[in-house]
């Protein structure tokens, strides 16, 4: 009977030792951690994805990062705002920072634009006479044509009335009325820019021709062609238009929130797809006070010499405009990878220090124009101050998984 109580009273004390170690594993975990030391991962673009192993986010396949531990060598915030970071998820997040300070406030200006005649240089050569185009000598777009060149031959009666009017007066009896009427005649055809030359041939010959003869007023290249041989054209009419590309408009469109980086003068520096390797500079001479309704972006003249015809009418071309801020020079410049949008307005990660350990704060800025790599930062910046220009999104996501102030939310 004895024995059996000895046997009973050893199975007790084992089956209270099975119990007290399998609520010391159920406290501690399987592995003999701690359940609250154990490491959640999560998304730092969605903070709601939460396991307890590495791996990919499911929604956008990014790889999880430790949202951090309770314990107090891991995350943990050491007041209401603050963030902090073990080292192992600053490492995994590629959080990096740097000292902000007043920088370099050249901006970039990008303009996209095509070449243009020069109007100064253009002409347009028009019908002086109604009537018929018995020849044309310029046969196509991009003829090129000298001064005083013969450009057509117009069969005109008009003409012919006005020449045998100059016949007649030369034959009128009176000597007296003679030498008006002759002075009428002339002026007449002079209206229809018959030259001296011609003139002085009728009162030679004094024959009347129904044919006039449309001279070349200027030198250059044929930019248009309206008419044919065998037209009828009326007296004024635009025949054709010759343009002196000696000299070229390059001419950009510039949004209007870029106009008050660009001033006359400053330098321009562009390249054309025709001409590929080459990089041109020019200065803007010109800016469209007007702006357009539909595309809201005015015009910027630059004009170039083209002796070689290097530039056509109609190439496209790509610029920049280097624009010195002068009146941001006293400003904080930061990385543009620094700053978080959130649709109204923009903020950055701000690093202090805490018993030795990073602590981070989000802090609303507000930013002045752009840089080719970077924002000026008008207010809510010192200089000296570190923030944070690499892994803002994650520390971010720590902050929203622990209900702390972050991007979305103003509080």
């Amino acid at each position: 009977m004895m024995k059996k109580n000895k046997t009973y009273i050893i199975i007790g004390i084992i089956a209270v030792v099975v119990v007290a170690v399998a609520l010391s594993l159920l406290r501690h975990g399987s592995d003999g951690t701690k359940e609250s030391d154990k490491t959640v991962y999560t998304c730092s673009m969605h903070p709601q994805v939460k396991q307890d192993h590495p791996g990919k986010c499911p929604i956008c396949g990014m790889d999880l990062i430790p949202a951090g531990k309770s314990g107090s060598d891991n995350k943990m915030t050491m007041d209401d705002d603050g963030v902090m970071l073990s080292e192992e998820a600053l490492a995994l997040a590629n959080v990096e920072t740097e000292t902000v300070g007043t920088g370099s406030t050249t901006k970039e200006v990008r303009l996209y634009g095509k070449v243009e005649a020069d109007q100064r240089l253009e002409q347009t050569q028009s019908a002086y006479v109604e009537g018929r185009v018995e020849r044309l000598a310029v046969s196509a777009v991009g003829d090129r044509v000298s001064r005083g060149q013969t450009l057509a031959v117009i069969y005109s009666p008009s003409l012919y009335t006005a020449s045998q009017e100059l016949v007649a007066a030369l034959n009128f009896p009176s000597l007296q009325q003679r030498a008006s009427l002759i002075e009428a005649a002339k002026e007449k055809l002079r209206l229809l820019n018959v030259t001296a030359e011609q003139v002085a041939n009728i009162i030679k010959t004094r024959h009347a021709s129904p044919y006039f003869t449309l001279k070349a007023n200027t030198s250059g290249t044929v930019v248009e062609k309206n008419v044919s041989p065998g037209d009828y054209v009326k007296q004024g009419q635009p025949l054709l238009k010759i343009a002196n590309l000696s000299r070229v408009w390059v001419m950009f469109q510039a949004y209007e929130a870029d106009l008050p980086f660009i001033h006359k003068g400053a330098e321009v520096q562009f390249t054309s797809e025709a001409m590929p390797g080459k990089t041109f500079r020019g200065r803007v001479s010109f800016i469209d006070p007007v702006l357009d309704g539909a595309s809201r972006t005015a015009g910027v003249r630059v004009e170039m010499n083209n002796a070689g015809g290097v530039f056509k009418p109609e190439m496209n071309v790509s610029g920049i405009v280097a624009s010195h801020l002068s009146q941001y020079k006293d400003d904080i410049v930061v990385p543009k990878n620094a700053v978080l949008w959130t649709g109204t307005r923009s903020v950055v990660y701000v690093k202090e220090e805490d018993g030795g350990m990073p602590v981070f704060h989000l802090r609303e800025v507000t930013l002045g124009p752009s840089l080719p790599d970077g924002y000026v930062v008008t207010d809510g910046l010192a200089e000296g101050e570190g923030i944070v220009t690499s892994g803002a999104f994650a520390i971010d996501a720590s902050a929203q998984l622990d209900g702390k102030r972050s991007m979305m939310n103003r509080d």
